[in-house]
């Protein structure tokens, strides 16, 4: 799991990139203005498991394969070339695409079965009145 915190020239972004059964998950979180360390620490502690919870994401196949150890001093080499590497993965990019098409599908979806319920409730609603109407005569 890994967390990458960058700056859109709006808001600063927290971009989550999770490894489940082999396959990447990634989740985008708003932090608004810069967040100082306490911030990040209170995220990753308290929002970042339910966030990660409460999405119904499927998740983009990668097989990324695990290494048993790394070296120290290697794993420290590979850490500050992350850091210069600023900016998120075209994987968690694509990820948190599908997420967002995703949930469009389902706003839409919504959206219409509303839409028809509101119809058929005025339809009946004239019904009703062209029913009182003639019943009145």
């Amino acid at each position: 799991m890994t967390l990458t915190i960058y700056y859109d020239g709006q808001f600063w972004i927290g971009v989550v990139e999770f490894h489940e059964n082999e396959r990447l998950k990634a989740y985008r979180y708003v932090f608004g203005t810069e967040p100082n360390d306490s911030e990040v620490l209170e995220f990753v502690n308290n929002r970042l498991l339910g966030i990660i919870h409460k999405s119904k994401q499927v998740g983009i196949e990668d097989k990324k394969k695990l290494k048993k150890k790394i070296n120290p001093k290697r794993l420290q080499r590979k850490v500050a070339k992350e850091i210069l590497n600023r900016g998120v993965s075209a994987k968690a990019q694509e990820a948190i695409k599908k997420e967002i098409e995703q949930r469009k599908l389902e706003s839409k979806k919504l959206k219409k079965e509303r839409n028809d319920a509101f119809k058929q409730r005025k339809w009946e609603l004239k019904k009703q009145k062209a029913k009182q109407k003639h019943k009145g005569r």
